[in-house]
């Protein structure tokens, strides 16, 4: 059995043992519903809003404004169509070019509704310009969405002057921290952010489980309707053990995680030098902007992605691409092509992303299988 170097953390992290231990007595023995007024029901009410209480420490909230849900994409269109419903009068959207498809989809598809939407550039580093985020925003904009942390170049957005902005016209920011939380600190009792969505299984926690933070105050319409949990936002009986997971992975990020992150910066500096001087083709995208610790994205120059990726694969190690394929073409993901990355890097561009749970070695593993995958693509290719 192939034993895999796993660098693909941005898109699903290994959950914790504590993790996994503690959702599994709500899967055999704790099943009751926590809306039932017995006293097993309760007792598994008592352990939800115990888990409400840990997401709610790590990112600096009040546990009553934490909304479960089934993870980042639900969380993200939750605040996007309950924010812009709740004022049918500002049908203004603006959002970044660089979002993750889950942001993007939902705004065309508002779009489609009679939504207008901006998305405001990059710069060539992928840092959000902020002159023309300034001159997009009225008084009929009704929501500023961008992400904290780039899930494929892991680039940083100045949240601090991208708040300030908006707080300066009055229009409510959603920030998609999907990729920021566990990884940086957060705290929404500094940032003026109406609205924050985050996913379990992004830092060490199950899929299917996440939570939009919702600040006091800010209207807010529903999805889905039903039973009346979660303050009415989220109808549907809870996903019991995934919350519990969440809150565990969100008590160890707290504690742990975040103390994590220059050890596995050092991890992902020692990649790109190691490439780079391994490769002569190699390029960090994105390397003069601030990013997330995990995250490098690396265009190599005249190759294919694909073609990249399914040599590592066969290698042994574990990585991802921003390009899809479409209709028989190979296309730059969005990301880069916001960026302005030269084409030739653009479609050689791969992502390395590394968790607490990587090593050096694994580091000196991958620099060392890189330059002969390079000579045999090129090989393949004369």
């Amino acid at each position: 059995m192939v034993r895999y170097v796993y660098f693909d953390n941005n898109a699903t992290t290994r959950p914790l043992d504590e993790v996994v231990a503690a959702m599994e007595p709500f899967l055999r023995i704790e099943y009751a519903n926590p809306s039932s007024l017995h006293q097993p029901g309760q007792a598994v009410r008592h352990r939800v809003e115990c888990a409400r209480e840990q997401v709610a420490a790590l990112i600096g909230a009040e546990p009553r404004e934490i909304v479960f849900t089934s993870g980042g994409t639900e969380a993200i269109n939750l605040a996007l169509r309950g924010a812009l419903a709740a004022i049918p009068h500002k049908q203004h959207l603006v959002v970044s070019a660089v979002e993750h498809s889950a942001v993007r989809t939902v705004a065309r598809q508002l779009e489609r509704e009679g939504c207008q939407v901006d998305a405001v550039g990059v710069d060539r580093e992928g840092r959000l310009d902020l002159d023309e985020l300034g001159s997009r925003l009225t008084d009929q904009t009704g929501l500023l969405s961008v992400m904290l942390a780039n899930n494929e170049t892991g680039v940083l957005f100045d949240i601090d002057r991208i708040a300030a902005l908006a707080a300066d016209k009055g229009v409510p920011l959603h920030l998609d921290a999907v990729q920021g939380v566990g990884k940086v600190a957060i705290d929404v009792r500094r940032w003026p952010v109406a609205l924050l969505s985050l996913s379990a299984h992004k830092f060490h926690g199950p899929k299917g489980a996440g939570a939009l933070y919702v600040r006091k105050r800010v209207r807010l319409l529903p999805l889905l309707i039903g039973g009346g949990q979660e303050r009415n936002l989220r109808g549907g009986t809870e996903n019991v053990a995934g919350i519990i997971g969440l809150g565990v992975a969100a008590a160890s990020a707290a504690n742990t995680g975040l103390a994590e992150a220059d050890r596995v910066r050092e991890m992902r500096d020692a990649l790109e030098r190691g490439l780079c001087a391994a490769v002569a083709i190699a390029r960090v995208n994105g390397a003069g902007a601030n990013r997330i610790a995990n995250t490098a994205n690396i265009g190599f120059e005249a190759l294919q992605a694909e073609a990249l990726l399914l040599l590592l694969s066969e290698s042994g190690v574990c990585a991802s691409a921003g390009a899809a394929c479409s209709s028989g073409s190979l296309e730059p993901s969005h990301v880069l092509q916001a960026m302005k990355i030269d084409p030739r890097f653009a479609h050689g561009s791969i992502r390395f992303s590394l968790s607490r749970f990587n090593t050096m070695e694994e580091v000196r593993r991958v620099v060392e299988l890189m330059p002969g995958i390079i000579a045999r693509l090129r090989r393949s290719e004369s």
